[in-house]
């Protein structure tokens, strides 16, 4: 019974660490442009000229 008093804190330390890292991540733009990756990968620039 006094793990409890352990891992109850442990707990909500993580949650607490998981929540700023999320809120960290919004506010460095890493949601912004969701259709940039998917539009990105039917892009030919890599490809030499005639093979497109």
């Amino acid at each position: 019974m006094t793990i409890l008093l352990y891992l109850i804190p442990v707990a909500l330390s993580l949650g607490l660490l998981a929540l700023g890292a999320f809120l960290w991540s919004l506010k460095s733009g890493q949601y912004d442009d969701l259709d940039g990756a998917a539009a990105r990968i039917l892009d030919d620039e890599d490809l030499p000229k005639g093979q497109a």
